[in-house]
């Protein structure tokens, strides 16, 4: 069998590609950011509290069934662009509808648990008020419906992203993020009720579910012609989706245990004075976590066909996350009291300004380790990323409660930001093991980082507004002689030029 796909095989990592790759994630996921900001005010103003946190709830609910996919959307990503880098296309079609029937299936167990759980989740859990529960019931009724399309979804689009179409992808994921929250808007006028908002959210599910089943056939030339199913090759399918699922179990805990151990020793009021510069600093991992997704497939591509490709897409993924974060987590670190006392006032900035600094450090470092844990999971290791984790877990509980019941919130900064520093030693020790020839590299890394954190420390002491400023200005300029005349490469040298000459002329 000869599987046609619409993409080049020889293209798919190609750096001009994955760039682009990048940009359609980062739209993906900074547009309904966006949207949300615009109107999730009006629908709060329009249902009231009470209904718009149930519809909260169910955004968390649905997040939350979709882990039934156990991972196999992932693993299919995976396991497809392996096949497709070694030629290895014998039975790919099977594979394909193999999966996603599996998906569909587990995704309808998930909703019909819903189904169940419902009037207990109504009436025991959630205590929705008496003259809600009746609505909320039949949304929660309506909601489950879509779990099973959501679990499908990750299938088909997995599939797309193993052959790079991160376009496609986002041409359909963009609209039904947004109607995620632009949806009760359109609703409002002609109801309130939770049944018809929530109709409306599972209509555009499954139109994107629709999408992407169209979108997949017109990829993959002669799927829709091949609709076989085998058991055989689930194995590799459950194994690699189940330790991506064990991971996703252990990650929630560590990024929400630090909120309850604060509750717990300090104060309700200290959570939001953490949780509000946390929220803020997180966000950034976005950025590399739009590169993260389009390198997965690359990663397991090259690891079959070439090693050192694997190595310089590492190399160049890293340096690009390092030369567009340092900045933003330079002036976050440098003008934190300012910035917090405009945004939320001067008990948030008194309270806040040394967690956000702390938390900074971590993120920034954090964000680098996303590119090689895509690469260990490329590898086909992600049972060494849920083991990792599942060790950390124990050790980041006891650290965090230790550090906040003797230095508060400072502590609990200095706890996560020390984890995931941790974490990714670990992660680079681990992909450098993979790869051929990247001890220099490793080096200028653990250089570059120190270096940082030098600059980090020197704008966090100084109090002078104008001081900081002239510091963050020769830091800048510092960071571009150094990224222009050591980190770029003369390809990469020439396409700025290039970029630059034709804004100049443009201009004039």
């Amino acid at each position: 069998m000869n599987v046609v796909v619409s993409t080049p095989r020889g293209d798919l990592t190609r750096g001009s590609l994955l760039a682009r790759s990048t940009i359609w994630n980062l739209a993906g996921q900074i547009l309904p950011m966006v949207a949300a900001v615009f109107a999730i005010p009006p629908v709060v103003k329009s249902i009231g509290l009470e209904r718009f946190g149930v519809l909260t709830l169910g955004w968390v609910i649905v997040g939350y069934f979709s882990l039934f996919d156990l991972g196999l959307g992932r693993a299919l990503t995976k396991i497809v662009a392996d096949k497709l880098a070694a030629g290895d296309e014998q039975d790919l079609y099977a594979l394909i509808w193999t999966s996603s029937l599996l998906m569909f299936l587990l995704g309808l167990f998930a909703g019909l648990t819903m189904f169940a759980l419902a009037p207990w989740l109504v009436n025991q859990v959630l205590r929705v008020p008496e003259n809600l529960r009746v609505e909320t019931l039949h949304a929660l009724y309506l909601l489950s419906v879509s779990v099973p399309i959501v679990t499908s979804t990750s299938g088909f689009r997995g599939i797309l992203e193993a052959v790079q179409r991160f376009d496609i992808v986002n041409q359909i994921r963009i609209p039904m993020a947004i109607s995620v929250f632009l949806g009760p808007l359109l609703v409002i006028p002609f109801s309130k009720s939770l049944v018809w908002i929530f109709a409306f959210l599972v209509a555009g599910r499954l139109f994107a579910w629709i999408a992407f089943v169209f979108a997949c056939l017109a990829t993959f030339h002669g799927l829709g012609r091949n609709v076989t199913f085998q058991m055989s090759g689930l194995r590799a399918v459950l194994q690699f989706g189940g330790w991506i699922t064990a991971g996703n179990l252990i990650v929630p805990v560590m990024v929400y245990i630090d909120r309850f151990v604060i509750g717990s020793l300090l104060s309700l009021s200290a959570v939001a004075f953490y949780t509000t510069p946390f929220e803020v600093v997180t966000k950034l991992l976005t950025i590399p976590g739009a590169l993260a997704g389009v390198m997965f497939p690359a990663f397991a591509a090259t690891y079959v066909q070439d090693r050192s490709r694997m190595g310089f897409l590492m190399q160049r993924g890293v340096k690009y996350v390092f030369i567009t974060l340092f900045p933003v987590i330079l002036m976050m670190i440098a003008f934190a009291p300012e910035g917090l006392k405009f945004w939320v006032g001067t008990a948030f900035a008194q309270q806040s300004t040394p967690v956000l600094r702390y938390l900074a450090v971590g993120v920034f470092i954090n964000c680098l380790a996303q590119i090689p844990l895509s690469l260990v999971q490329g590898t086909g290791r992600p049972d060494i990323v849920a083991k990792l984790q599942a060790v950390e877990l124990p050790l980041y509980l006891a650290a965090t409660y230790w550090m906040t019941k003797h230095h508060g919130l400072s502590g609990a900064a200095i706890a996560w930001s020390a984890r995931v520093s941790v974490d990714a030693m670990l992660l680079f020790a681990i992909a450098y093991r993979l790869l051929p020839h990247s001890r220099g590299f490793g080096e200028r890394l653990v250089l570059s980082v120190a270096s940082s954190f030098t600059v980090f420390y020197f704008a966090s002491i100084t109090s002078s507004v104008g001081v900081r400023i002239l510091l963050m200005g020769v830091f800048l300029l510092g960071l571009a002689g150094v990224a222009w005349f050591w980190a770029l490469v003369e390809d990469e040298r020439v396409i700025i030029r290039g970029i630059l000459l034709r804004r100049l002329k443009a201009a004039t």
